[in-house]
């Protein structure tokens, strides 16, 4: 009877197979980072376009209308104008501030990213309902 001899992988089979592993991470790993980035962008301009329309429904709620001063009055109202999560200021590696508001009838908000890698570009929205970036209006 012949014995069976069980061969197991070489060195270099093993090195190999570890090579073309990092080869197709090294890849991979920098378009992930770029489908993040650009998919907190995406949720920041959303998250924009929510403020806008809270902003004018609680700006027409009022006897005297105006915009609120802070994000938090619009997650605070009963129902909530927008989450409590954006109404915090952050939301998916953005953070937002409300400013300018201006007797009422004015306000600016800006979305910047928060931490390094979160985004590059920041967004503002202003009470005419366009959202811009470096100026340029986004669709």
């Amino acid at each position: 009877m012949k014995k069976l001899r069980r061969r197991a992988f070489t060195l270099v089979e093993v090195m190999i197979v570890a090579a073309i592993i990092i080869l197709v991470a090294a890849l991979a790993i920098p378009n992930l980072y770029r489908m993040r980035m650009n998919a907190n962008e995406a949720a920041a301009v959303a998250s924009l376009r929510t403020i806008s329309t809270a902003m004018e429904n609680f700006r027409s709620g009022q006897t005297v209308p105006a915009y609120p001063t802070q994000l938090s009055l619009l997650s605070g109202d009963t129902p909530p104008y927008i989450d409590s999560v954006l109404g915090s200021g952050t939301k998916q590696g953005y953070a937002f501030v409300l400013s300018g508001i201006s007797g009422g009838n004015t306000y600016t908000c800006t979305a910047t990213p928060a931490s390094s890698g979160m985004g590059v570009r920041v967004f503002v929205v202003t009470e005419s309902g366009v959202i811009t970036s470096g100026g340029t209006p986004i669709q």
